[in-house]
Formats: structure tokens, sequence, C-alpha cells
């Protein structure tokens, strides 16, 4: 009994002590860090590690209840130099995490939105019709090409090992480009702002190991560069003809000129394609509503109507 009023005197003291504002701040950021956490680790080989460094941690504490001083003395460093341990082994990936976070702009934060710009959009939709039906000529041709499509992150480096074009797009460009017999069909294509800015250029690979055995140069140099990057890489392969996009370190094969389209439009102008859609939505419940609106009016002409004709037939009938 004493022990349950002490509890309950203990969350009271809590409660009481709860500062709304400051601690309420805290459990957010809380919650925050452990989430991006989870996030960046899922699906990888961090997960592994983390693993490891658990078992080593649970390892410890057996040690340590066990009175095991000469493993204790060995372990001891590794527990206490464990936060130093950690940035060093997970160094890619918070930099990776500090990079999403420095390609976010204000607008990402807020629930305010700004008109995008309708010429470029128009500029950048008009790219992707003129690629996707380069694409599909290729993918029939079974045409080996890489096509980076620029977003938040500059690719300067990147750029820097190829050549730049600065053109205009068409799907003649992106043909001969990656023409066989071309100079530059060996690298890749950057697409920046609307244009196809650069060729020739050398992407970095994947280090993952976990990947099919099929995937050639070209795959893994894709997904390596959306793994550096927020771009979105397109592939469409030599052998097969098959078109693939990379984003944010994932392949999706085998996508169809369609898909690809929509895929494109999503990730490079989402604001225009939100902003049609609401406008359709609107006017496609604006037309029901005046439709509605039309047959009511109509339905109550004709009731008038009848009313009125049955009104004369009386009077005749009267007569």
């Amino acid at each position: 009994m004493e022990g349950t009023l002490s509890l309950l005197d203990k969350i009271s003291g809590a409660l009481m002590s709860f500062d709304f504002l400051s601690d309420l701040l805290d459990i957010l950021l809380v919650t925050f860090i452990i989430y991006e956490g989870i996030r960046i680790i899922r699906g990888s080989r961090t997960f592994q590690v983390i693993k490891g460094l658990i078992f080593l941690v649970v390892v410890y504490i057996v040690i340590n209840f066990l009175e095991m001083e000469a493993s204790e003395y060995l372990m001891r460093p590794l527990i206490e130099n464990g936060l130093l341990i950690a940035v060093v082994l997970f160094s890619p990936e918070l930099r990776n995490m500090l990079e999403k976070f420095g390609r976010r702009s204000i607008t990402d934060f807020s629930f305010l939105g700004f008109r995008a710009n309708k010429a470029f959009n128009e500029e950048v939709s008009n790219l992707i019709n003129d690629f996707c039906k380069s694409t599909s000529e290729m993918s029939e041709s079974k045409t080996g090409a890489l096509v980076v499509f620029e977003k938040e992150t500059p690719l300067k480096d990147i750029i820097n090992s190829g050549t730049v074009l600065d053109a205009k797009s068409s799907p003649e460009i992106f043909n001969s480009l990656f023409f066989k017999n071309s100079a530059l069909h060996d690298g890749a294509v950057i697409v920046r702002d609307g244009r196809v800015h650069a060729a020739g250029c050398i992407l970095p690979l994947t280090q993952n190991k976990d990947l099919a055995s099929e995937l050639g140069t070209r795959h893994r140099a894709a997904i390596g560069m959306s793994e550096q990057s927020d771009a979105v890489v397109v592939v469409v392969s030599e052998e097969t003809g098959s078109v693939s996009v990379a984003i944010n370190g994932v392949l999706q094969r085998d996508v169809s000129n369609g898909e690809l389209r929509e895929i494109l439009l999503g990730e490079l102008i989402p604001r225009m394609n939100d902003e049609d859609a609401s406008k359709k939505s609107f006017l496609k419940k604006f037309s029901k509503n005046k439709n509605k609106s039309n047959n009511a009016d109509d339905d109550s002409a004709e009731g008038a109507e009848n009313i009125n004709n049955e009104d004369d037939r009386g009077d005749i009938d009267e007569e």
C-alpha cells in the first residue's frame, strides 16, 4: 500500500512539474530523432552493425554482473567511447541525413505554398515529353542510356567530369547523345532546369553488395547517384531494352513509358500537378452542381407546366 502511494506521489509530482511548452518540445524532438534514425537504418546494412553494438553492450553487462575484471578492463573503453565510435561507424548515414536537411527549403517546414513558375513547369513538362518519346525509341532499339534529372542537390562535381552542352531538349538530341558511335554515349546525361545541361558525365557506383548480379554498370551508377543526391536517374538497358528508375537508392525496374512520365512529372513538378488536379476537381464539382441546378430548374418548369395543363383540363371539364 505504501509503495503504491509513493508511486502515485511520484507521478503527481512529475505531472505538477511538467512544463507544457518546453517538455512538449523536448518529447517531439526526441521522437523526431528516433524516427529519423529508424528511417535511415531501415533496410540497410547499418541495422546489422547496430545489432552487433547491442550484443557488445549485453556482453559488457554480463561481464560486469559476473565481476570478470580482466574482460571488463578490455570492454570498458569501448563502452565509454561508444558515442565517438557510433559517429565514426555511421558517418555516411549521418552525412546523408544532414544533406537531406540542407536540401529542404523553408516551404518544406511550413504550411504555406508558393505558386510555381508556370513557364518553367511547362518547359520541364515539354522536356519530359521529349525524353519519354526518345526513351521509347531507345528501348525498342536497345540503345543503352543513363540520364540524371537534377533536383535540389547541386551536381557540379558530376557535371565537371563531362562536357557542358546547355541545349534545348528534343527527342533527337537524346537519341544522338546515346548513339553507339557518339563520343559521349558512354557517360551520363545531366538534365538541369528543363535543359540538357551536360553529357559524358561519370557517376559514382553504389557500394551496395546485395544487388542482383544481372545489374550492369549503368544500373549500379544510377543507384549510386540516387543514394548520394535527390536526383531522379533513368536507365535504358542495352541488353534487354527495359527502362528502370532509381530514386533514393531504390531501383524500380521494367517501367512502362506511361509510368515513366508519371514518375518524372511527380518528382520534378509536383506542385503543378497538384494545382492542376485541384483545378480539375473544382471544375468537375462546379459542372456537376451546375448540371444539378439546371436539372432542378427543368424539373420545376416541367412541374409548373403540368399543373397549368391540369388546371386547363379542369376548366374545360367544368364548362
